[in-house]
Formats: C-alpha cells, sequence, structure tokens
C-alpha cells in the first residue's frame, strides 16, 4: 500500500476483509497483511 500505510502497524490484530479475491478488496487485505495484521479473506 505504499506511503498510505507509512507509520501504521496493525501486528497482533486480525483483519476481516471481505471481497478480497480481487481489486480494492484484495488490495486491503495485502496491505493490512504487509503492515502486520493476521488476515482472513472471504470472496
Amino acid at each position: 500500500m505504499g506511503y498510505l500505510m507509512d507509520g501504521i502497524r496493525m501486528d497482533g490484530r486480525v483483519a476481516v476483509v471481505t471481497g478480497a479475491g480481487e481489486g480494492i478488496g484484495r488490495a486491503i487485505a495485502l496491505g493490512a497483511a504487509d503492515v502486520g495484521a493476521s488476515v482472513v479473506i472471504g470472496e
């Protein structure tokens, strides 16, 4: 996610992302994982 997530850490948190199969949902799921969240995705 680049600069949008600078300074944000989600270590120890869980992000539930629906619609994560493609598009915006996928980008959000990948961004949350990049900053340390455990991610649960739904298509």
